[in-house]
């Protein structure tokens, strides 16, 4: 899933008022989502719709955002909570690249509620077959979504650890290709590009479509080292696809990169409302949850406080422990 910025993100200099208030017992948060009719937005209006049913007291307004954006509004006091992609919330939290300073008022609720997997397309009949020899060959042919979208910042960070740039592929008579995705797909079609690097839930449309057109390919496996140094560098997950999730595309089970979802919420809002709403998520696991939308099927506590990237909020952790389930410490 792409979410995209114009610009370098920053913390801004004046936090906005808090949207939090409490009249008659209740309060009113803000979530900041994705696109309206997108996913996220859909996940979210979904998940405020049950908080609200089992926690009268707690009402939630959605509105649009997008993964690299809302950690900075999150932080800055706009909204009080959202979603985040994990790997972009940590390095937000660290004020590294594509954020300029710390986002040190950020705190999550875990991880595990949407992942998607990190899709590395391949032309059979383009030349090598494994990802390092690919993205280091000269002349490659490459297209991924917008430039500072999440997909296309994963791909750049890969490059970086190769030994290449996009400007580097250039120079060596290659393509490097942004587009959106029925952009990228029709530019793989047509065969201006060899390969396409794209993040997206299973199964990807992308994928099924490409799949059934006259172009095909095989899905690639990432290599251990590019796998490592994504997680340990920038808190990626390991994640893997099975022949059965693109039985066009894949010869067998492939290790790949991941990225989930987690969620964010601003330090001030009150402990006591953070763990109802993680009691709520923990209560409605499973069925419930997929319900809302099928990417939140495989949800769970253990996994949600399998995280490190954003500490975790004092109302979450405290929820994840009555559960049963411990959270790493601050």
């Amino acid at each position: 899933m792409a979410f995209t910025t114009s610009r370098r993100l920053a913390l801004g200099g004046a936090l906005a008022l808090p949207f939090i208030r409490t009249a008659s017992a209740q309060t009113t948060l803000e979530w900041v989502a994705g696109s309206v009719g997108g996913g996220w937005y859909t996940m979210a209006a979904g998940l405020s719709s049950l908080i609200r049913e089992e926690n009268p007291d707690i009402q939630i307004r959605v509105v649009p955002g997008g993964g690299l954006a809302n950690p900075t509004r999150i932080n800055n006091g706009q909204s009080q909570m959202g979603w985040g992609i994990d790997a972009f919330s940590a390095s937000a939290v660290q004020g590294v690249e594509p954020y300029s300073a710390k986002h040190d008022k950020i705190r999550c609720l875990g991880t595990g509620y949407s992942p998607t997997e990190h899709l590395f397309l391949r032309h059979t009949g383009a030349g090598p077959d494994d990802m390092r020899s690919i993205l280091t060959q000269r002349g490659l042919k490459i297209g991924t979504p917008q430039r500072s979208s999440t997909d296309e910042m994963s791909l750049q960070r890969i490059l970086r650890f190769l030994g290449t740039s996009p400007d580097k592929i250039r120079s060596e008579g290659g393509r490097y290709l942004n587009g959106s995705y029925s952009d990228i797909g029709a530019a793989y079609n047509d065969g201006q590009v060899d390969y396409l690097y794209v993040c997206l839930a299973k199964p990807a449309s992308l994928m099924t479509e490409i799949a059934q057109g006259r172009r095909s390919g095989r899905l690639t496996a990432f290599p251990d080292d590019v796998r490592q140094h994504m997680i340990q560098q920038y808190a990626y997950a390991q994640g893997t696809l099975e022949k059965a999730d693109y039985p066009a595309l894949l010869e067998g089970t492939i290790p790949v990169t991941l990225m989930d979802s987690i969620i964010v919420v601003n330090e001030s809002v009150p402990a006591e409302i953070v763990q109802k709403i993680t009691a709520t998520l923990i209560k409605n696991q499973g069925q419930r949850l997929a319900t809302i939308h099928p990417s939140m099927a495989g949800w769970t506590p253990a996994k949600a406080v399998d995280y490190r990237g954003v500490p975790f909020h004092p109302g979450a952790a405290a929820a994840f422990r009555a559960a049963g389930f411990n959270p790493p410490a601050a």
